[in-house]
C-alpha cells in the first residue's frame, strides 16, 4: 500500500513538470506568434505533440515508463526543441548539443534493451541471451537510431539550407584536392586566420570573411554526435549489462520500460 502511494506521488510530480513545460511552451509559442516566427511556432506545436509520447506509450502499447525515464525524456524534448532551437542554446553554450546527444545515445540504448526485455517476458517468443549479447543489442539500436537521425540532419541541410548541422571554425586543412598534380597525397594548410567567401548573400552579391580559420560544413558536428551518442549508450549498456546479471538492479531500472501488468491496467 506504502509503495503504491509512492508510485502515486511521483508522478504527481511528473504532471507538475508537464504543466509547467507545457506553459512555457505555450508562451513561447505565443511570444513568437507576435514575432511572426512561424518556423518557431510550428516548434512549439511540434512540441507539445511530441509531449505525448510517454502518455501514448503507457495507452497505446501497455509499456510502463519509469518516472526518473519519464521525466528525462519531456525535458529532453524541452532542452531540444525550445531552449536549443528557439533559444538558441545550441550557439550560445557549445556544448549543448554535445549534451543532448550523450542523453539521446542513453535514452535509445534503454528504449532498445527494454525491447529485448519485454519480448522475453511474452511465453511464446521467450529466448535467452547472455547479458553480454543484450547489452550489444541494445548499443546497436542507439547507434542506428543516431545514425538515422544524422542522415536527417544532412537531408535537411542539403535540401533545404536549414544548418541543423552546426559548423565549426577551423585552423587547418589538410586535403588531396588541393594538390595540383593530381597525386594522392594531401597539401596541409595550418595556422588559417581567415577564409574570405565570394558569392551572393541573401541573394546580392558579397565578400564574406571567416575570421580565425575556414568553415567546416557539418563534418565534425556529425562524427562529435556520433561519439557522444555512443558514449550514451555504452554507459547504459554497462547498466542493463548488470541488470540482467541481478546486479545494479535498482539503478537500471529506473530507465528502463516495462510491461504494464493487469493491476496496473485495472487501478487505471
Amino acid at each position: 500500500m506504502a509503495k503504491r502511494k509512492f508510485k502515486k506521488k511521483r508522478k504527481v510530480w511528473v504532471w507538475i513538470i508537464y504543466i509547467v513545460l507545457r506553459v512555457l511552451v505555450v508562451a513561447t509559442m505565443i511570444a513568437q506568434i507576435f514575432n511572426r516566427n512561424y518556423y518557431a511556432v510550428f516548434q512549439c506545436c511540434l512540441t507539445l505533440v511530441l509531449f505525448m509520447i510517454p502518455t501514448i506509450a503507457e495507452h497505446q502499447l501497455n509499456v510502463s515508463l519509469p518516472t526518473t525515464l519519464e521525466v528525462i525524456i519531456i525535458l529532453f524534448i524541452f532542452s531540444a526543441e525550445i531552449l536549443g532551437e528557439i533559444q538558441s542554446f545550441y550557439t550560445i553554450f557549445e556544448q549543448w548539443d554535445t549534451m543532448l546527444h550523450i542523453i539521446n545515445g542513453f535514452i535509445m540504448a534503454a528504449i532498445g534493451f527494454a525491447m529485448i526485455d519485454i519480448l522475453n517476458q511474452n511465453p511464446h517468443i521467450h529466448f535467452s541471451m547472455s547479458p553480454v549479447f543484450v547489452a550489444f543489442v541494445a548499443f546497436c539500436f542507439s547507434m542506428t537510431i543516431g545514425a538515422l537521425w544524422e542522415f536527417f540532419e544532412f537531408s535537411m541541410d542539403f535540401f533545404t539550407l536549414s544548418d541543423m548541422q552546426k559548423d565549426v571554425v577551423y585552423h587547418a586543412i589538410s586535403s588531396v584536392r588541393l594538390n595540383e598534380s593530381g597525386l594522392n597525397s594531401p597539401v596541409r594548410i595550418t595556422d588559417i586566420s581567415k577564409t574570405i567567401v565570394y558569392g551572393l548573400r541573401n541573394g546580392v552579391p558579397a565578400e564574406t570573411v571567416i575570421e580565425g580559420g575556414y568553415l567546416d560544413i557539418g563534418v565534425y558536428d556529425t562524427i562529435k554526435d556520433m561519439f557522444v551518442n555512443c558514449l550514451g549508450a555504452i554507459i547504459f549498456s554497462v547498466i542493463g549489462a548488470f541488470y540482467t546479471t541481478g546486479r545494479a538492479k535498482n539503478v537500471a531500472e529506473k530507465f528502463i520500460p516495462r510491461l504494464r501488468e493487469k493491476r496496473e491496467q485495472e487501478e487505471e
